[in-house]
């Protein structure tokens, strides 16, 4: 989930075009950079409180539901968006729960950019490993999303990727829904929703008259821990009125901890109240129109403690406050602890007088822990959003150091931050995609098809293929390997005079020795393919130093493809494709019918994953296509809006899972 404040105005299936693609990528090499940024220092006392654990939970695979046209409702709307308006009488089935349309909204508070993008014209640095692609195949798609749990579900964009991998299992969740598999591809589990999972009822029930509704789960991620052999997953849950479906303000990080290292068995679940309105042991940060909203949670962990951070927005007002930072102790989640302590870092006004925003946790391969004073964590950030223009030079380095102490009653953890320089990044425009069937679009352009539906005809004819959404330069995937922190973020480039979506990765080195961390830039550079965008970087890096970027590729040659490239200190190598994309995003957000101005959306992120000498990964990409004549088929083999049973009426992603040997 993404909330935004006001609204974004933004302006390989053949051999041939791979090997078209593979020459002509093009990379920007910078140099390295101290930290002389002025800026830095100690983030105040933090909140302390107590969580306890509330139950356990078991994964177990749900009975799917079966081909049902479109359902009343069939999109969850979401909090105090800005973007949709009533387009179409209320009533018709593409309505949320409170009557409203779907609001699709944004949680990001990126302006619009006035750069075109930052020129990159340096051949390609080539990385010293080009790595071969070991295994696979297609992960969760939105069609067993939809019909998880019975058919108790919504139809949800985007899937948000959260894997998570040991030697024995692959786990990959998903908005709604997780599954594991083994290291060949197979099914090891099921197809589980997760309301299911954490105990909830079902997100809504069809079944009755009218339909009840459970809470509502979003930004699902994950994690592996080798040092203590246990799984991590974590949600943002909404809790809304189980009549109507509104929302009631409260909202919690939901923590589930494995008991042993095969995911398949039991889980201890903690739940985080993150409303921050003084209610359920929440400090008050005064949020507009009362509670708040602990938007996006990702997640990491050290030697000592498991992190969360999130981006705080109000719940039913305007405005963005900060995002938080919660500390646990890692031994107490694992050995499954009554009471759990947890530490809350605000950074309201903490860089040069203003919010951090996107303060993405590392995580390390193996065990490959930073252990230097007293432990420590590491996390970045960017500013881009913060500012006027949409672009920035600032990187914000962040240390939680002590954190030995977590395990203590009282931690005396400390947090503090360094700005360093960095290349320029600008927030990108949206990404084009290639032509191609878009049977959902072309459906609501004929008022009898739009009928079946909407319920009646769409106003705002003619739809048209959309853009993907680009991000908005805010930190993805943060790592610490190899004495490092690597991180990636989307920025607008130009190659040849032609403004494209980009990679900026970043590679920052802690110095030793010193009362408080100091950094150096190792690397900053950007990457991008002409003629294509790469979309949602997730960086993933063995404990060696060498590993991979996943992304997905896509542009008016391309349709959304999952890709990667191999990384390590001495630059990156050529975009190779994982599985070619089959057609283009022809979902619910693309269209005006849905919300007007529509906002398109995908990814919100990606995920890359080392184990030993190889690096996971998990894209959004489109394993389908089909015609608008196959869509309106309506036969038992290939049910109406199905596809041959390849996607569901409001949607058709899929996701692409691959082990890459470093």
């Amino acid at each position: 989930m993404q909330r935004r404040l006001r609204p974004l105005w933004f302006a390989a299936s053949s051999l041939t075009l791979l090997l078209t693609l593979l020459a002509t990528v093009f990379i920007y090499h910078a140099e390295a950079h101290a930290s002389t940024t002025p800026g830095g220092g100690a983030i105040g006392k933090p909140f302390i409180r107590q969580i306890t654990s509330s139950t356990t939970t078991q994964s177990q695979p749900s009975t799917p539901g079966k081909d049902t046209k479109v359902q009343n409702p069939e999109i969850r709307d979401e909090p105090e968006g800005d973007d949709g308006e009533d387009a179409i009488a209320q009533n018709q089935s593409r309505l949320a729960p409170n009557g409203t349309s779907w609001k699709g909204t944004n949680r990001s508070i990126a302006p619009t950019s006035k750069q075109k993008g930052w020129s990159v014209a340096t051949p390609a640095h080539k990385s010293s490993s080009y790595g071969t692609l070991k295994t696979s195949f297609d992960g969760l798609t939105l069609r067993q999303q939809r019909l998880a749990n019975n058919g108790n579900q919504f139809t949800v964009e985007p899937p948000d990727q959260g894997l998570c991998v040991n030697s024995n299992f692959v786990l990959e969740t998903v908005n709604d829904v997780l599954n594991i598999y083994d290291q060949r591809g197979h099914e090891a589990l099921g197809v589980t929703d997760l309301n299911t999972f954490y105990g909830y009822s079902p997100a809504i029930t069809r079944t009755s008259t009218p339909p009840t509704f459970g809470p509502a789960i979003t930004d699902p991620s994950c994690y592996y821990d080798h040092e203590t052999n246990r799984w991590f997953h974590v949600v943002l849950t909404l809790d809304v009125d189980p009549a109507t479906g509104d929302y009631l303000g409260s909202n919690h990080l939901d923590i589930a901890v494995s008991k042993t290292a095969d995911p398949r068995g039991k889980w201890t679940i903690y739940r985080l109240p993150v409303q921050d309105d003084g209610t359920d042991g929440t400090p008050n940060h005064q949020c507009d129109g009362g509670p708040c909203l602990g938007d996006y949670p990702h997640i990491g962990a050290d030697a000592n403690g498991f992190y969360i951070t999130t981006n705080e927005f109000p719940f039913f007002g305007d405005g963005y406050h900060a995002s938080q930072i919660y500390a646990f102790s890692k031994q107490a989640l694992v050995h499954n602890e009554k009471t759990v302590t947890v530490v809350q870092y605000d950074t309201f006004n903490s860089v040069n007088g203003n919010p951090a925003f996107t303060v993405w946790p590392a995580f390390s391969p193996d065990t490959q822990y930073a252990r230097e004073r007293n432990g420590t964590e590491y996390f970045l950030s960017t500013d881009a959003v913060l500012t006027d223009s949409g672009t920035s030079s600032n990187l914000i380095t962040w240390a939680l150091t002590n954190t030995h102490t977590l395990r203590n009653k009282q931690p005396a953890v400390s947090l503090t931050f360094s700005i360093q320089t960095v290349k320029p990044y600008t927030v990108p425009e949206r990404a084009p995609q290639k032509a191609g069937n878009f049977p959902l679009g072309q459906c609501l352009n004929d008022a009898a098809c739009a009928t079946g539906v909407l319920g009646g005809p769409d106003p705002f004819v003619p739809e048209t293929i959309g853009p993907l959404d680009s991000s908005d330069t805010r930190m993805q995937q943060v790592m610490y390997a190899n004495g490092r922190i690597w991180g990636a973020i989307n920025t607008a480039v130009t190659i040849n005079g032609q403004t494209e979506v980009g990679v900026e990765y970043i590679i920052v080195k802690p110095q030793q020795g010193g009362a408080q961390p100091q950094y150096q830039v190792e690397k900053s550079d950007y990457y991008a393919a002409f003629g294509a965008n790469l979309l949602y970087p997730a960086i993933g890096i063995t404990s060696s130093g060498k590993g991979a970027i996943a992304f997905t590729l896509v542009g008016p040659n391309d349709y959304p493809s999952a890709a990667f490239a191999l990384v390590d200190r001495n630059g990156i190598g050529p975009v190779r494709i994982a599985a070619a994309g089959k057609g283009p995003q022809d979902g619910f957000s693309e269209y005006k019918a849905f919300g007007n101005p529509p906002r398109p959306r995908w990814g919100d992120y990606g995920a890359a994953v080392p184990l030993g000498n190889s690096v996971w990964i998990a894209s959004e990409y489109i394993g389908q296509s089909c015609t608008l004549q196959q869509y309106l088929t309506d036969t038992t083999a290939s049910p109406l809006y199905t596809c041959n049973k390849t996607r569901v009426a409001l949607g058709n992603w899929y996701t692409r899972i691959s082990e890459i040997h470093t």
